[in-house]
């Protein structure tokens, strides 16, 4: 981590991203309150992350969007019309204007799918591929580092001045990160049409994941384990409400937990990478949420927060993981269509997942959900590891034509 800080233009492109993921911190998880004051209901909060996630599964239009530009000056727009799209939230007033809340989350979320494929790219410009890992990682001990403090001051905040304030401030969050991104100097070579054929163009990024047996291992894995975690996004205020008997804002200290394991996770995952490759880890950080998520179901509040831990810090290490094979395995013209086909194919199990869940929540025992989580974060750690050994730490031979026999089951 030390060696990527001590660049000028990383140290820039650092403060700005701190400062919008610090925003980011404070408003996500007043969505989801907002909603439940406004209707008291567990399900319409948790379908908050249902609308965030519904972008990623339209995510190549925003990956070949990406690639047909330079990746600074991208991610310099994409922050200005991040902080424009959270002014509607200033008008919203009573639970008429719920729609509003679910537009600007969607809205959060293409923001987030276009925001999210231009940093790989730039990062992918900027650095040396060994620095990769180190940079994914101290981003991610920041981003979920955040998770300390973020939720519960956004908390604190909705119930002094309300969701608007929160809005408000995330916007400026925005604007300081546009201003920092634009103040870097760095030379991009011009963006270049590998295809003249707009369909081959638009699905570049899946078949690059199809031919690369180590992305597509990953995909796969990941798009087993997105399909039930997104049921979390409604039963953590089932856990909250029914088994610590505690309102629904105290979901920000859960939150916050997750936090701490997510820095242990954020400040180890690049060594972690280092010794066993990126597969490796993966698996082990998949693990570690299937484990840490099914201690939820226990009513002892210790438990329950090492639980959170532990899944935290398994998540961030699957994130990390996730990112730097991407950025590895990938020629910088595709980065943002393998990127974003890569969170098309966990996302769209993910929103499966989480409309599973708003639905399951009122009806099921929340505790059945939390072991269903347990059993398919397994299943796809489970998967995954046997293929561990393609992203060695000396990368082997290579082996992309396992990646049908992979997943023809052959």
């Amino acid at each position: 981590m030390r060696a990527v800080l001590r660049l000028p233009a990383f140290r820039l492109l650092f403060a700005g991203l701190v400062a919008s993921m610090a925003g980011d911190a404070l408003l996500m998880l007043v969505f989801a309150i907002w909603v439940k004051s406004l209707t008291g209901s567990n399900g319409a909060a948790g379908l908050v992350t249902l609308f965030m996630a519904v972008p990623y599964v339209v995510s190549p239009l925003g990956g070949w969007l990406v690639d047909r530009f330079r990746h600074r000056p991208f991610l310099v727009i994409a922050n200005l019309a991040s902080a424009v799209m959270l002014l509607p939230l200033l008008a919203v007033r009573d639970a008429a204007d719920l729609w509003i809340i679910y537009l600007v989350a969607a809205l959060y979320g293409i923001s987030s799918v276009t925001i999210t494929a231009a940093l790989g790219g730039l990062l992918k410009e900027l650095l040396t591929e060994d620095l990769l890992a180190g940079a994914n990682g101290v981003l991610q001990t920041v981003r979920e580092g955040l998770r300390l403090g973020g939720p519960l001051a956004g908390a604190a905040l909705f119930a002094v001045l309300g969701g608007a304030a929160v809005a408000a401030i995330d916007a400026v969050t925005f604007l300081v990160a546009a201003a920092a991104i634009a103040r870097m100097r760095l030379h991009e070579a011009p963006p270049t049409r590998s295809d003249p054929h707009w369909l081959s163009e638009l699905t570049a990024g899946l078949a690059h994941i199809r031919t690369e047996a180590a992305l597509c291992r990953m995909t796969v894995a990941t798009a087993i384990g997105f399909l039930v975690i997104g049921i979390n996004e409604s039963v953590l205020f089932a856990v909250v409400g029914e088994g610590l008997h505690r309102p629904p804002e105290f979901v920000g200290v859960l939150a916050s937990a997750q936090g701490v394991g997510a820095i242990g996770g954020g400040l180890l995952a690049a060594r972690l990478i280092g010794s066993v490759g990126e597969l490796a880890a993966i698996t082990i950080g998949m693990a570690a949420v299937g484990l840490g998520n099914g201690v939820l179901a226990s009513s002892w509040p210790p438990a329950i927060f090492v639980g959170t831990v532990v899944g935290g810090l398994g998540l961030a290490t699957v994130v990390i993981g996730s990112t730097t094979v991407v950025q590895r395995r990938t020629p910088g013209p595709l980065i943002g269509r393998v990127s974003t086909a890569a969170e098309t194919l966990a996302s769209g199990p993910q929103a499966i997942s989480i409309a599973a869940g708003a639905a399951l929540v009122s009806v099921v025992d929340y505790r059945l959900l939390l072991t269903a989580v347990t059993v398919g974060m397994l299943t796809a750690a489970a998967f995954l590891w046997p293929a561990r050994r393609l992203t060695d730490p000396h990368p082997p031979p290579d082996r992309s034509s396992e990646c049908t026999k992979i997943t023809n089951g052959r």
